[in-house]
C-alpha cells in the first residue's frame, strides 16, 4: 500500500502562543489530540489512543512555531508535524498539519483531522 503525505491547513483564531501550548505540552495535547501522552527525557514521547501506546520521538521544535514528531512504529521517513502559520495579508493564525497516510485512507484521515481540529477549537474556547 502506497503511503502519501497530506498537508491540511486550518484557520485558528487564537494567539500563536496559546495555540502552541496545545500543540506541544502534554496537558494541551490531551485536550484534543490523544487520550494521554507520557514524556521521557526531552525527546521520547508515548502517545496513547484507545489504550494503545504509540512511541514517538520529538524530531524538531521551534518554540511558538513548529513541532515535529516521528512515530517509531511508522516507516523511517514519515513524521507528523504541527506548524503555526500567520497570513501576512490578513494576520490570520493558521495551523498547518502534515501527516502520512495510506493512499486509500486520505479522505478518512482528512475527516479525522478536521474532527480533531474541531476539538482543538473547543479546547481553545473558539467553537
Amino acid at each position: 500500500m502506497e503511503r502519501v503525505k497530506i498537508d491540511l491547513e486550518f484557520v485558528i483564531k487564537s494567539s500563536p502562543t496559546i495555540l502552541f501550548q496545545y500543540l506541544s505540552t502534554p496537558s494541551g495535547l490531551v485536550e484534543w489530540f490523544c487520550d494521554d501522552v507520557n514524556i521521557k527525557g526531552s525527546k521520547s514521547y508515548i502517545f496513547i489512543w484507545d489504550g494503545e501506546e504509540n512511541p514517538a520521538e520529538l524530531v524538531k521544535k521551534v518554540n511558538g512555531k513548529l513541532i515535529k514528531f516521528k512515530l517509531l512504529n511508522n516507516p523511517a521517513d514519515e513524521y507528523f508535524q504541527f506548524e503555526v502559520t500567520k497570513d501576512e495579508l490578513t494576520g490570520d493564525i493558521g495551523l498547518l498539519i502534515t501527516d502520512y497516510v495510506d493512499e486509500d485512507e486520505v479522505e478518512e484521515m482528512n475527516m479525522l483531522w478536521e474532527s480533531q481540529v474541531t476539538e482543538l477549537k473547543h479546547a481553545l474556547g473558539l467553537a
